[in-house]
């Protein structure tokens, strides 16, 4: 299984409820005085958005002291 295409197809689908989230809180704005689970929906994407970029931020790092670990039999 590779995990790096899953958390990559995850986060763009997280980004797409994140969008729609904080539209869907713009739009209830908008129509007046939203409830309290309307301003907040953002979050739980965006919170979940933040771990899955952090992951892939450090893929390349990692996969780098991977390789120079392997390199000098250090394993």
């Amino acid at each position: 299984m590779d995990w790096s295409k899953w958390i990559r197809q995850i986060h763009r689908w997280l980004s797409i409820i994140f969008t729609a989230t904080v539209i869907a809180n713009f739009v209830a704005m908008a129509v007046g005085e939203p409830p309290a689970w309307v301003v907040y929906s953002p979050l739980p994407p965006l919170f979940l958005l933040l771990f899955s970029g952090l992951y892939m931020f450090v893929l390349p790092y990692a996969a780098r002291w991977r390789s120079t670990r392997e390199q000098t039999g250090s394993a």
